[in-house]
């Protein structure tokens, strides 16, 4: 498996063999994949997907939509993608439908918090720390096999990292920016 080469529409870019082709707009939205946690997402989620089953995906905070992009992509046979901002799902609407992925993408609007216990082999969530936090702590997050945690300053990170032992959640592997962003792969007890 190799990367992904993500280009706007306007671009007739072809994909070389082995990179993985995303057609991506993001208008006023975040996630051009050229953010730190974006990036070490995008490399979560080569590593896990190719290597592990995952099936069902969750992405939290979808912004523009490209990790649900990537994880369909990568072989997820169904993506839930949710955001709170209405200019996020619409965004991420068009993108998918851009990618000819409207049968493997769902788009939802609403909180994280409420759409957290929607199934899934693999939560991904690069989100703000505040929200992260409530995540973790409830019920219905944890259970799964697999998660990547990310959108985390180097102090959020611990924070979040000594939370998770408790919910039997362990931090495969980590990846960090300058000291700075910080992304985990976590083992669920599932």
């Amino acid at each position: 498996m190799g990367s992904f080469l993500i280009v706007p529409p306007w671009k007739n870019v072809e994909a070389e063999k082995g990179l993985i082709k995303i057609l991506l707009d993001p208008g006023v939205v975040f996630g051009t994949g050229l953010h730190p946690t974006t990036r070490d997402c995008l490399k979560a989620l080569l590593g896990l997907m190719s290597r592990e089953r995952v099936e069902k995906v969750l992405d939290l905070g979808t912004g523009t939509g490209i990790l649900a992009l990537a994880a369909a992509r990568l072989g997820a046979q169904k993506v839930l993608a949710v955001d709170l901002n209405p200019l996020c799902v619409r965004t991420t609407r068009r993108n998918v439908s851009m990618n000819h992925l409207e049968e493997t993408i769902e788009v939802a609007e609403g909180k994280a918090e409420d759409l957290v216990g929607s199934p899934a082999d693999l939560v991904v969530a690069n989100i703000h720390y505040d929200v992260l936090t409530r995540l973790v702590d409830q019920p219905e997050f944890q259970g799964r096999p697999w998660y990547i945690l990310s959108g985390l300053l180097r102090s959020h990170a611990r924070d979040i990292e000594a939370r998770l032992p408790s919910h039997g959640l362990k931090v495969e592997r980590r990846w960090d920016h300058e000291a700075t962003w910080h992304t985990m792969l976590v083992k669920g007890s599932a």
